[in-house]
């Protein structure tokens, strides 16, 4: 399964049987797909970076906020997914069409980035751009986004139709790959603490890599790789596909999304996939923010994410057989509350770290439990999307089987992606702060903040931190959710095949 849900079966369309896998002759597509889907990585990656490295620079959650749109590309692809599709140079390829311009601006992207990042991160003496960080990486991720479309439909042509079935394996452990390389790899060697602990012999002022040396490495990666494969990669129909994938009209694949959204059971799923993440937003989104903030290096958040990755690899394949049922979103419901009490969980580490961390240094016991607790958080969150995916695959419509499942895939991703902007964004607006010298002072804005601590020499003392408040509307609105969501949910897995069919013309057919 892709990560947009769609089921790679290795049917032969000639007879429809299924057909063995045979890597022979298939390597060196494998390894192209595998390098293809890293570089998209780098960039996700990268993205998880920044909100690290800005959180110790003065930067108000408000402006965090703002950054978080970064991520949405992904979640919104899909409306211009139908173009990438259909416009393209015969005579070029339809997919390098799309795939060579795109990386190649990936890579000056990152080239530009590398020139100028520093000082649009700021320093002591100067303010993050956060705007200018947000456009940028915005559109670093609308071509990753891109390319991503693109590389997913190369993979169903590129390796021959018994072996497409790792196009799902490439996708997961190519960007996963990436991700880590973008994320903890660069957290780590950036950390000058790390670094000093456990790499050098000599300790310095800074970590073994700089993001401006990161982002230029990678960006001639793009170059260079791009030219290898507009050169020496010749694309082409394989052996057993046949051409109708050519023939796709932007016109019907936009009509065929609306027949599938006005079906009466997606437009329940539509507001049900759009509002059921609320109750997790301040958790997901927040905390690991608050933990730095609190004192925990941000090299040993990132770090936290390697023990994860073999977590996610064998977590599916453990919950799959109670999701094979006819109601696997019946493990969606049962994993829910318990997923809804991390929260308070969060915000009791979140409370009690500044008090458990003594002179920098973080104790053992309390990285260990920090990590315990991420892998339980894991379970709950692995059982929620095993289930949802395995409720997607048994609704969809399989005669536009790719298109259904990109659909409830992107409310899916877009259902995480608002509330964790509005959490980041709603964090100051419900903080209560006050000037030790000026009471009258809320200490609300970044200039009432300065005027606090620069012209009257006070200190803003944190009466109530919004994030808190936040943790416990989530958690009513979470539970709120459930009551209503739980029923809605129940109606839904109990309509027939039929209710989620979609009525075709001859056109689309």
């Amino acid at each position: 399964m892709t990560k947009d849900g769609r089921v790679e079966d290795g049917i032969n369309e000639s007879n429809h049987v299924y057909e063995h896998s045979d890597l022979r002759g298939d390597e060196k597509n494998i390894a192209i797909l595998l390098f293809l889907y890293l570089l998209q990585g780098i960039p996700l990656g990268l993205c998880g970076s920044i909100p690290m490295l800005l959180q110790n620079r003065d930067v108000s959650y408000r402006q965090q906020a703002e950054f978080s749109f970064v991520q949405w590309p992904f979640s919104l692809k899909l409306f211009w997914a139908p173009i990438v599709d259909s416009v393209f140079s015969g005579k070029f390829g339809r997919r390098k069409t799309w795939l060579i311009p795109t990386q190649y601006l990936m890579g000056f992207f990152m080239l530009l980035l590398s020139s100028h990042i520093d000082r649009w991160l700021g320093n002591e003496t100067r303010k993050p751009n956060i705007e200018m960080l947000t456009i940028l990486f915005f559109a670093l991720n609308v071509l990753a986004a891109t390319q991503d479309i693109v590389v997913d439909g190369w993979a169903l042509t590129m390796l021959k139709r018994c072996n497409v079935g790792y196009a799902s394996t490439c996708n997961s452990v190519g960007q996963t790959a990436g991700y880590f390389i973008g994320y903890v790899l660069f957290m780590a060697l950036e950390s000058a603490e790390f670094c000093n602990s456990y790499l050098r012999y000599t300790p310095s002022k800074e970590g073994i890599l700089t993001l401006p040396g990161f982002l230029y490495f990678w960006g001639w990666m793009f170059v260079i790789a791009t030219t290898l494969v507009a050169l020496f990669k010749h694309e082409g129909l394989e052996k057993g596909h046949k051409n109708e994938e050519l023939n796709t009209d932007i016109k019907h694949a936009y009509k065929l999304l609306w027949n599938i959204v006005k079906l009466p059971s997606i437009k329940t799923i539509i507001v049900l996939l759009l509002t059921a993440k609320i109750g997790f937003s301040v958790c997901d989104a927040v905390t690991g923010l608050k933990l730095v903030e609190a004192g925990i290096p941000k090299e040993k958040i990132a770090l936290m994410a390697v023990p994860m990755v073999p977590l996610q690899i064998l977590l599916p394949l453990a919950i799959s057989k109670y999701t094979a049922g006819p109601k696997p979103m019946d493990v969606y419901i049962k994993a829910m509350p318990y997923r809804l009490a991390f929260g308070l969980v969060a915000a009791f580490l979140v409370w009690v770290t500044p008090y458990v961390i003594t002179g920098g240094h973080v104790p053992a016991y309390y990285f260990v439990a920090l990590i315990a607790l991420y892998l339980v958080h894991q379970v709950f969150t692995s059982s929620m999307f095993v289930a949802s995916m395995a409720f997607f695959a048994k609704v969809s419509d399989p005669t536009v089987g790719g298109t259904y499942m990109t659909l409830l895939n992107t409310l899916a991703n877009l259902g995480g992606n608002w509330p964790a902007t509005a959490a980041l964004w709603f964090v100051d607006p419900l903080t209560f702060r006050q000037c030790s010298t000026e009471p009258s002072n809320d200490c609300s804005t970044i200039s009432k903040r300065e005027l606090c601590t620069d012209t009257h020499n006070g200190v803003c003392n944190m009466q109530l931190d919004g994030y808190y408040i936040e943790s416990v509307l989530c958690l009513i609105i979470g539970l709120a959710w459930l009551r209503w969501g739980r029923r809605k949910i129940e109606i839904l897995q109990a309509r027939p095949i039929s209710a989620w069919k979609v009525i075709l013309s001859k056109q689309n057919r």
